[in-house]
């Protein structure tokens, strides 16, 4: 490890304690219209209203009547100019005004603040000291004056008198911090990682988001399969993976589906989900409140309570299940551009505080009682779906099935048939009616700066294969009912990931049609899972599967050659 002297002086910023928070109530939620017609109306009141109190103002000089004797059009015009003013100055994130409309961060930011944004404070801006790592333990506190020395740092780290979380903060340098901390690790453990690399990349973006206590980062190489002609458009799937053959094979399938006139995809349903668990004194108790979230009648009402902790959080149904006196209840809502666990999360929230205060005995377990169902096989995600519904479907031509995929037809659908039909019933599968979904869902996940565990739910998926027209050409389609991914927060804002996203041309929030960016990359998705299971079960019908393998998925390399 290069020892050297920290130059300048230590940054104290850093992530500060979470503090208890209030339901948010934003600017751009005054109207329920797109932000941008929100914008516009307050910006024509505000110059209206303005322009007409000029105007009487003026008029009233001329005829020296007194300024403070206003009619009911001038108390109007006031009333507009104030209203107007707080909404744009809010909006426009005035620090002052933000305080007092709003006491959290941003819609993403759910369980702790922003990274880098310490709380405002009334004196002079001194050192603070670093929130506990609740996750860590509380060890002692590391002393307030850090040595200069990189040497001296590690040696206290390695003894336990500086907590290797606070290196970032204290020291203000996220590269030092991780180089510091990396150096630690190898003397305690006796282990070199110098195949880590540590060099050539941001730790400060990741701080406080996507990776606690970094002491470097993996690399992993990324493939492009394509051209995915979907929907008319043409699509270079970025693929991170180490298995050979996949990218290979991917590509394979999207030629087969170029060269037969393309896919199509419908988005069928699009409502991220949070199911919070209560308990309540009875059962019967327990369905008062169930009828309660269920009535029609109320879902205005929590619906207001709800959206209000997000500009793009839109309530979109509760589904109840019971099990003796515990309410399991599994809100859907629309999220916008991103995945939106974090979003939905707190509108949940500000839904059981509200009705807490109707139901008092009730006594909330966890916001998250696993009905929801997030980063687990459940049915109810397969039924019910989570996150985008995605059917992709494609008439592959009988020239194209045995010219580019070496078989014919009839073999694949009955290998479809035997193989992902009934041997996944065989199997008791749970949406896992396919041939390799996950592998395609996976590659494309972590390309794109996904959250790699959602692989569960997202690759639920089951392929269909029907001969048409006299049983001359292919008809293939994947029905995926729970795709999650977002195109912001998390991990797309990493420099490698937004690359890939920008490549797919989904890169960050769509201002003109919110969500729009993330629905068309679920069917990226999708129609990535259908070139790869019409590549697969292609290999699979014509025996092809080992050959392939054996060439891409082999390493050539002399072994003996590599030192250990």
């Amino acid at each position: 490890m290069e020892v050297r002297r920290k130059v300048g002086q230590q940054g104290a910023a850093g992530p500060a304690a979470a503090a208890p928070r209030q339901p948010r109530v934003q600017a751009g939620d005054a109207l329920p219209l797109p932000i941008r017609h929100t914008n516009l109306i307050f910006s024509a009141l505000f110059a209206a209203s303005l322009a007409y109190l000029m105007r009487r103002w003026r008029e009233k000089i001329r005829s020296s009547t007194p300024l403070h004797a206003v009619g009911l059009a001038e108390m109007l015009a006031i009333f507009g100019l104030v209203a107007s003013l707080i909404y744009l100055l809010s909006f426009f994130g005035i620090a002052f005004v933000q305080s007092i409309v709003s006491s959290s961060d941003e819609d993403e930011d759910f369980l702790g603040v922003g990274a880098g944004a310490p709380p405002p404070a009334a004196a002079p801006p001194a050192r603070q000291a670093p929130a506990p790592c609740t996750l860590l333990g509380s060890p002692a506190a590391a002393p307030e004056k850090m040595p200069e020395e990189d040497e001296e740092i590690v040696a206290a780290v390695v003894a336990g008198k500086i907590p290797s979380y606070v290196l970032e903060t204290r020291l203000g340098d996220c590269r030092r911090a991780a180089g510091i901390r990396r150096e630690a690790v190898r003397r305690i453990t006796g282990r070199e990682i110098e195949g880590l690399p540590l060099d050539g990349f941001d730790y400060a973006s990741i701080l406080g988001q996507c990776c606690e206590l970094p002491v470097g980062y993996v690399q992993l190489p990324v493939g492009i399969a394509g051209p995915l002609l979907l929907d008319g458009q043409r699509y270079y799937v970025p693929m991170a993976t180490t298995e050979g053959c996949l990218v290979a094979s991917t590509n394979r399938g999207c030629k087969a589906i170029a060269e037969s006139g393309g896919a199509t995809s419908v988005v069928l349903r699009d409502g991220m989900t949070r199911a919070p668990v209560a308990r309540l004194p009875t059962a019967r108790r327990a369905a008062e409140v169930r009828a309660f979230l269920e009535d029609p009648d109320n879902f205005e009402t929590l619906s207001m309570v709800f959206n209000r902790s997000s500009r793009f959080a839109r309530l979109q149904g509760v589904q109840c299940a019971m099990a003796g006196r515990n309410l399991y209840m599994r809100f859907t809502c629309s999220t916008g551009d991103a995945m939106g666990m974090n979003m939905i999360s707190k509108g949940v929230q500000n839904v059981l505080d509200f009705l807490q205060d109707d139901f008092p005995d009730m006594d909330v377990i966890s916001i998250s009682g696993n009905f929801c169902s997030d980063k687990k096989p459940a049915a109810v995600n397969w039924i019910e779906g989570r996150g985008k519904s995605v059917v992709c479907e494609a008439v592959i031509k009988e020239e194209v099935v045995k010219k580019v995929l070496k078989t014919d037809v009839q073999s694949l659908v009955e290998l479809n048939m035997i193989k992902n039909l009934a041997g996944s019933a065989i199997a008791g599968a749970l949406g896992g009616f396919n041939a390799h979904a996950s592998n395609i869902v996976t590659a494309i996940f972590i390309a794109t700066g996904q959250d790699p565990a959602q692989n569960v739910e997202s690759s639920h998926c089951i392929t269909m294969l029907e001969s048409i027209n006299d049983g001359k050409d292919l008809h293939i389609s994947v029905t995926m009912p729970s795709i999650e991914v977002g195109t912001v927060g998390g991990g797309t804002q990493l420099a490698s990931q937004s690359a890939c996203l920008d490549l797919l041309g989904v890169k960050g929030a769509n201002r003109d049609s919110p969500g729009s960016n993330a629905r068309l990359l679920a069917t990226v998705v999708a129609g990535g899972v259908l070139a790869g299971e019409l590549s697969l079960l292609s290999a699979l019908a014509a025996g092809q599967l080992v050959k392939s393998h054996m060439k891409y998925n082999r390493s050539s390399k002399d072994m003996t050659k590599i030192v250990p």
